[in-house]
């Protein structure tokens, strides 16, 4: 098999994957609707810099890159389900490609393997369907890697420098994307770095140009967003940085066993039908021949690689805040080790491997149609949007605001159903009810909006709050009833 065809044949393979079905499921809450609203409020207000959900309430929570694609995709296809999600199939597409890239270095008979097994993996192929930043940061720290790779294994020595620039290029859209998570791969690439080639390899490695490269690109958004807002460096250095490594306020599988639970089926699961191959009799003998026959030449690549997936997963499993996308990029080590392993095994000649593969990805595109056409949880919000619809068809308004029976800001960014801006075409506003400021911003909405639709908390009465309101709105409040126990409440005008 050529190398343009199976490179065509893995871009091929990446859109099929990534676009089938991609239209389908609804955003789910709380991450795929904050992530589209914010990119609706950015196209909204045309500010760029600053994420936001709602006009009053910006969300630094994840730098902007990801707001930025979703806003541009938004842009040119339309306010819609597949507008969101065509950018995570694209840069799943993307990924494919890049590991292609590093499997002509490191899986030199194969180059074509590392692609097939993370496109036909199942946590990476369900992931292009999730909109989150964890997507776009696989693809960037796979443009890193492809960098390093070329430069530390390539035969090429003479274009080190050029791609060592993008391998901080890369970086630099990591960062930018989701801050230091982003920068993971460094810790294996610095100390297997020293080791091979002392700190005149670091210093090869760390060219003037590649960081400016990186500090350019990865950090000119974050000086212009401190400047205008003076408090981000305490919110990224507690909030972002403490409050996520060593504390449990986030609720994401914290304590001495979360690791495991969020971690060890992603990984297990996620990664068939790709690692049950490497037991048996005959796959050990084949992994012996690999090595025999590699020699010296090629231990230090797998070397790297395994310091490239343990270093950041130990990293991921100490800190307190845990979800299964988080390894993610994981993967791409995790492929590129699978493929060396099983280069001799998988013989392209041979018909019955390809049937298997062709049945097992029948299998994954009918699970993702599945779940598309046929789970609709609470925390659909396309399902959430239709009923709501349906529920004030008979009135007029421009906003709508969850009242949460919370004081917690922390509450109202995960309960509130961001994504039904998309489809509603309103501002979503969430308000937390027991906090002291809650009245004046019930108040400063209905100033900004007039008719303005208030979601009360189950827990909360609308007699409660309907004298809050009466010091703000001279039309008062009118009662629609109820949507999901929630009463409805009709203020402003």
């Amino acid at each position: 098999m050529s190398a343009r065809r199976s490179l065509y044949g893995v871009l091929l393979l990446g859109l099929l994957l990534g676009l089938a079905f991609q239209g389908t499921r609804g955003l789910w809450s709380p991450d795929e609707g904050r992530y589209v609203d914010g990119a609706v409020q950015m196209l909204d207000s045309g500010d760029l810099l600053a994420p936001a959900y709602s006009p009053d309430r910006p969300n630094f929570s994840k730098p902007p890159l990801t707001y930025w694609l979703l806003a541009a995709s938004l842009e040119v296809f339309g306010h819609n389900t597949w507008a969101a999600r065509a950018p995570g199939a694209l840069a799943f597409a993307a990924t494919l490609l890049l590991l292609f890239g590093m499997g002509r270095v490191l899986v030199a008979e194969r180059p074509w393997l590392p692609a097939l097994i993370y496109a036909c993996a199942p946590f990476p192929f369900l992931a292009a369907n999730i909109v989150s930043t964890d997507v776009f940061l696989c693809l960037f720290e796979a443009l890193a890697m492809l960098g390093f790779v070329q430069a530390g294994f390539g035969a090429e020595t003479g274009h080190a420098r050029r791609w060592i620039a993008l391998m901080w290029l890369g970086f630099g859209l990591a960062f930018l994307t989701k801050g230091p998570p982003g920068l993971m791969p460094l810790l294996a690439i610095l100390p297997f770095v020293q080791r091979r080639d002392g700190w005149r390899g670091l210093g090869r490695l760390c060219t003037p140009a590649g960081l400016a490269v990186f500090l350019l690109v990865g950090g000119s958004w974050y000086v212009l967003a401190m400047l205008r807002y003076p408090w981000l460096p305490h919110y990224f250095a507690h909030r972002e940085v403490y409050e996520r490594m060593f504390t449990a306020v986030q609720r994401r599988h914290p304590g001495p066993f979360g690791w495991f639970v969020a971690y060890a089926p992603t990984l297990l699961l996620g990664s068939l039908p790709w690692w049950p191959l490497l037991l048996g009799r005959k796959a050990r003998a084949m992994r012996a021949a690999n090595r025999r026959d590699a020699g010296n030449r090629h231990a230090s690549p797998g070397r790297f690689l395994w310091l490239w997936l343990l270093l950041p997963l130990l990293v991921f499993c100490l800190v307190q805040s845990r979800l299964p996308l988080y390894v993610l990029p994981l993967f791409l080590p995790l492929s590129l080790l699978l493929a060396r392993a099983l280069q001799r095994r998988f013989d392209p000649a041979r018909a019955t491997p390809w049937l298997a593969l062709g049945l097992w990805l029948v299998v994954l595109l009918a699970v993702k149609g599945g779940v598309g056409w046929f789970a609709h949880p609470a925390a659909d919000n396309r399902l959430a949007a239709r009923q709501l619809a349906a529920s004030t068809s008979a009135h007029a308004y421009d906003a709508i605001v969850f009242v949460e029976n919370t004081a917690q800001d922390y509450d109202i960014e995960e309960q509130t159903p961001w994504g039904l801006r998309l489809y509603l075409d309103k501002p979503i506003y969430g308000v937390a009810w027991r906090q002291a400021q809650a009245t004046a911003e019930l108040c400063g909405t209905l100033r900004r909006h007039g008719h303005t639709l208030l979601v009360l908390d189950p827990a909360i009465a609308p007699a409660a709050v309907e004298p809050a309101l009466a010091g703000c709105t001279p039309g008062g409040a009118v009662q629609l009833g109820a949507w999901r126990r929630s009463a409805l409440l009709l203020a402003g005008g």
